[in-house]
């Protein structure tokens, strides 16, 4: 039951636990309380399958604190569909409204809530106790990026459900040595071709994939196999499906009346009122729902850039400016502070990651220092950057030496993620694989220089699915992946490229425990842009150091010097070019002996063989 506190807590938007006072509560000795939002309602009733969707039956009752919330309870039973009949006040039409804090769906096309209970035996307590320690950032975090309906496919096309998936997509992402999954949204979405970026369900996981208790087993199953989870969650806008949230009682509810602030022109949809205090406790209880009753470790919060600026993909003239006549959306960075304040407060284990593409200030810095609050960001320029680079002919390198070394200006100012996300193989883009120039040899060859560079630069990874293995052809949600492709060796060998390289960012300090600091960097040699060759260190604590030099050209440079910090023998970790991930076998035999030849501002100095296309990563013997 809602209380008098429940109420001033949902009315100065600070209540992060909504889930357990709103919606269809079931009880133990039977049916179920239900409470609603819908302040500009003349009448609401709840309809389903128990009354025959008849709104007469069970009709709730408006309570008497001006809260705008409508309360009763009736006879429905675990499983059974049901929604609000909602009465407009404003024009007096009834609408049938999904119920926003459903916690169960029905399978789409279909849109009634469910009644449904959440009792679930969960295994992972080993992760859930060691976490935090997964989850630092100065862990290791590679992410494995996954759309679940298209990642793999069963029989005549069938979408496989969350417990088909789980060991596959477990033993897969632990094979390739990948730390995190990421899912593109699962929340409730009525159409799949928005690949769950449309929510209408903030508390339900979709039902084409089975039921919560099955979406909890596939997260249990990543947990027990060393896997952290998180969810990509969409607070920027939502769907105008009449079932969903917009205008729910007759009025722009969660939504701001005017279009100029309520109606996103770039994606259809409504943008949540975040000025309205009711609205903030639904966005926060929605994400502390997630990282409290699914264990997930972390949520990526899409859109963040849209939220941030009320004239993003707007004209002038299309937009209202804040109260100081600027462009930024004051409530929306209130909200967000707001919700990265909680979300660490209440699981400081867990991670916030922010999908912004601008130069807003201190998105991943503290909301003490002034900062938005989240734990990383994604980097986005570096993204275009590299991919505008590599699509370029070798022989043009020279001339664009600046896309690469530009993103190291900044590298530092947020806890950047590296993406290769979904966003870059859909739309006419074409694969990662289908972008690089050359024959089929030198494609595979820049993408594996594209892969070493990215896990090599300071920054966690994220990799899309189908990208580990050089997918050819672009990402369609509507088929299964390249599997049969996969198995030839071309691809293969990228696959176990990919491994090898999760594995050294691992189990090397230096590449990993610095990622967000410049103690963690250091260049050895940028400026040779003929060669189109960068060296670097990537350093970690207790004098742990990498050397990785990049050859951006498919010409092999033999007695290529390059200047380290210490002398002796130096181990070749890494080689993309190597005859097993499908390269032509060009390298430096394993080691390599460093002289007292001084280099680049260094003591000593080491001789290279540097592969066509490719990348080295060397570490001094013994350390």
């Amino acid at each position: 039951m809602l209380t008098e506190e429940d109420i001033r807590l949902f009315r100065d938007g600070t209540h992060a636990s909504l889930y357990g006072k709103f919606g269809c509560q079931l009880r133990p000795g039977g049916g179920a309380q239900f409470a609603v939002w819908a302040p500009h309602a003349n009448a609401v009733s709840v309809i389903g399958e128990w009354n025959s969707w008849h709104p007469g039956a069970d009709a709730l009752h408006a309570r008497g604190d001006g809260s705008g919330v409508w309360e009763g309870s009736a006879a429905i039973a675990p499983g059974q569909a049901y929604k609000y009949r909602v009465t407009s006040g404003a024009d007096g039409r009834s609408v049938d409204k999904a119920d926003p804090f459903a916690f169960y769906a029905e399978v789409p096309p279909a849109q009634a809530s469910r009644a449904w209970a959440l009792d679930y035996e969960w295994g992972d307590a080993t992760w859930m106790k060691e976490r935090a320690a997964h989850n630092a950032l100065n862990a290791p975090m590679s992410i494995y990026e996954v759309h679940l309906g298209s990642w793999r496919r069963g029989e005549d096309h069938r979408m496989l459900g969350y417990r088909e998936i789980a060991p596959q997509l477990a033993q897969y992402a632990m094979q390739l040595g990948f730390t995190h999954v990421e899912l593109m949204p699962v929340t409730e979405h009525p159409f799949y071709g928005s690949w769950g970026y449309q929510t209408t369900g903030y508390f339900a996981p979709s039902a084409r994939y089975g039921t919560p208790q099955d979406f909890m087993y596939l997260v249990d199953v990543l947990h027990r196999a060393g896997l952290g989870v998180i969810l990509d969650w969409v607070p920027s806008h939502f769907p105008g499906d009449p079932h969903g949230l917009a205008r729910f009682d007759g009025t722009a509810l969660y939504e701001h009346e005017d279009p100029r602030q309520g109606f996103h022109p770039e994606w259809n949809s409504h943008i949540f009122n975040y000025g309205r205090h009711e609205v903030r406790s639904f966005l926060l209880s929605s994400a502390l729902w997630w990282l409290e009753r699914y264990h997930l470790d972390g949520l990526r919060v899409d859109g963040v850039a849209s939220m941030l600026y009320l004239d993003y993909a707007r004209k002038h003239g299309e937009w209202i400016p804040n109260k100081f006549g600027g462009h930024e959306n004051l409530e929306a960075v209130h909200f967000l502070r707001e919700l990265n304040t909680l979300a660490y407060q209440k699981h400081p284990e867990t991670q916030s990651i922010a999908e912004e593409s601008t130069a807003w200030p201190q998105v991943s810095r503290p909301v003490y220092g002034g900062g938005l609050g989240f734990g990383m960001k994604w980097n986005m320029g570096w993204m275009h950057d590299t991919l505008r680079y590599l699509k370029d002919d070798p022989i043009h390198r020279r001339h664009h030496h600046g896309e690469l070394t530009f993103s190291l200006v900044y590298a530092f100012t947020e806890n950047f993620v590296l993406a290769l996300s979904h966003d870059e193989v859909v739309h006419g883009k074409g694969s990662l694989y289908s972008r690089m120039p050359g024959d089929a040899w030198q494609k595979f060859a820049n993408l594996r220089l594209l892969y070493g560079y990215m896990w090599t630069h300071p920054g966690k990874k994220l990799l899309f699915m189908g990208c580990e293995f050089a997918q050819v052809a672009e990402w369609g949600h509507e088929q299964a992946l390249e599997w049969e492709h996969a198995a030839r060796p071309a691809p293969t060998g990228v696959q176990r490229w990919i491994t090898d390289l999760n594995r050294a960012y691992r189990a090397e300090r230096a590449l990993h425990e610095r990622d967000f600091s410049a103690s963690g960097f250091e260049w050895i040699d940028h400026s040779d842009a003929h060669a189109s060759v960068l060296a670097f260190l990537r350093k970690g604590a207790g004098g742990a150091v990498v050397a990785v030099v990049c050859n951006f050209t498919p010409v092999v440079r033999h007695n290529y010097r390059v200047g380290v910090p210490v002398g002796g023998a130096w181990q070749e970790l890494l080689n993309s070019d190597s005859e097993i991930y499908g390269g032509s076998g060009q390298g430096n035999l394993g080691r390599v002996e460093a002289s007292d030849t001084h280099s680049h501002g260094r003591p000593f100095s080491i001789e290279l063989v540097l592969p066509p296309l490719g990348v080295l990563v060397l570490k001094p013997e013994g350390r």
